[in-house]
């Protein structure tokens, strides 16, 4: 769609929305996990057009390029012919695109690798130790076992049924991740496993299964220890009961 001629900011908008609602004011209070894409990249806009606020601009352009993630392969002179698109904005996108790239290269070159549950708990127990109620955290590795991106899943008592088996799957995919390690910490101190923990495990390797990225490990991590489904057996016991159930069908 071609730019309007009468291009004119559309300013006010935004300013006479609840604080809270404003994407600015909201990130600043809530955290960016709490704006959704549109939001994010109409701080990045700043003002809208005539007629459409930043915030409807920002929902146009990801309705027209397919996304964040094809947004960041349209070459500039596509992007003009968006409606709403100058070239400062295409500017501005281009340059915090690059900016994220650098960042999640920085941070891969960061989080380095890992080979056995040791180093796993070595890498993950600082994060946990002194935490006073129950995190999760999924941990997600290459064909190479390097670590491409690590995500808090849940907070609170775990339980199988709290425990975001959709998200954690879904996430692998968008990272490209071959690999899933899962991790959660026992503000008991004690690393050894609940009923529920291994329920959930069992779960986790099924859902990992019957969708083709496996679930390397769960480990529990308790004050100076870990518990380590993988070295125990029980994550090649859980993979073989579903190869059976599956030859049995």
């Amino acid at each position: 769609m071609k730019k309007s001629p009468n291009h004119k900011i559309y300013e006010d908008s935004i300013s006479h929305w609840p604080e809270d609602d404003r994407p600015r004011e909201k990130l600043l209070k809530y955290g960016s996990e709490h704006l959704s894409d549109a939001e994010l990249l109409a701080i990045l806009l700043r003002v809208g057009v005539t007629g459409m606020s930043a915030v409807d601009l920002a929902r146009f352009i990801l309705k027209e390029t397919g996304g964040l993630r094809a947004l960041e392969n349209w070459d500039p002179e596509e992007l003009y012919k968006i409606h709403g698109l100058s070239v400062a904005k295409v500017s501005q996108l281009k340059a915090a695109i690059a900016l994220g790239q650098r960042i999640l290269s920085e941070k891969k070159r960061e989080l380095g690798s890992v080979y056995s549950p040791q180093e796993v708990f070595e890498f993950i127990h600082p994060q946990l130790r002194d935490l006073k109620r129950e995190v999760f955290k999924a941990i997600f590795l290459n064909a190479k076992n390097q670590i491409l991106e690590i995500h808090t899943m849940s907070r609170g008592t775990l339980t199988a049924s709290l425990v975001p088996f959709r998200d954690i799957f879904s996430l692998a995919n968008r990272h490209a991740s071959t690999n899933v390690v899962c991790v959660h910490n026992h503000p008991s101190g004690s690393p050894e496993p609940s009923r529920e923990d291994v329920r959930t495990t069992r779960a986790l390797v099924i859902a990992g299964e019957a969708l083709q990225i496996p679930l390397l490990d769960h480990l529990i991590v308790g004050e100076n220890a870990y518990y380590s489904f993988s070295e125990s057996g029980q994550i090649d016991a859980f993979r073989r009961e579903f190869n059976q159930t599956l030859e049995r069908l």
